[in-house]
């Protein structure tokens, strides 16, 4: 098994650390050229969601990455990661990947100081902690779209088909149930 780490801006070391600590092999994604290797899923890291988009733009590699998404390549995306994904962002006119039939509302919790730690429990997994940083929430889901957590009743996890979205940064965690749950979210994409 092998997952491609998007690495143009962002915490995606940390998840290359907790996905080579759980035996997977890990390849960064840094320019176009990188897409042609073979990989069975995909992490998109949190970081700054408006940067990230334009660098995908940039360097060419949207519209292959957007495609893979919806042509169901399993997908972990966190913070940063799932504004990629959102269908629709409150105030703000411009999407990305929109693969995921959801409203996300940016920087939801505040600026850093609104950053926070809980433990809180995430359906299919148990208690698990969180930890966000300049967090979205996601303020609505549409039909398929399987809410897994919520803290302080936001929406802060999500499982739409073979993507799951969170607002937090499981990497940043000692725990590693989450990234083991995206590893079995492969696996069983593989069978």
């Amino acid at each position: 098994m092998k997952v491609g780490v998007l690495a143009l801006q962002g915490a995606f070391i940390e998840h290359e650390k907790k996905l080579e600590k759980l035996g997977v092999e890990c390849i960064e994604l840094r320019q176009k050229k990188d897409l042609e290797q073979d990989f069975d899923g995909l992490i998109l890291p949190g970081g700054e969601s408006t940067v990230q988009g334009k660098l995908l733009k940039e360097l060419d590699m949207f519209d292959i990455l957007q495609k893979r998404i919806q042509d169901g390549l399993p997908t972990l995306a966190t913070c940063a990661g799932l504004i990629l994904l959102a269908k629709e962002i409150e105030n703000q006119n411009q999407t990305y990947f929109s693969t995921i039939p959801m409203t996300v509302k940016r920087n939801a919790y505040g600026r850093q100081l609104g950053s926070f730690h809980t433990i809180e429990e995430m359906k299919g997994i148990g208690k698990v902690p969180m930890t966000f940083i300049r967090a979205p929430y996601i303020e609505s889901v549409q039909e398929g779209v399987d809410i897994l957590s919520k803290v302080n009743d936001n929406i802060i996890a999500i499982q739409y088909k073979k993507q799951l979205a969170l607002a937090f940064h499981p990497e940043l965690d000692e725990d590693d149930s989450i990234h083991q749950y995206f590893i079995n979210m492969i696996k069983k994409s593989t069978m």
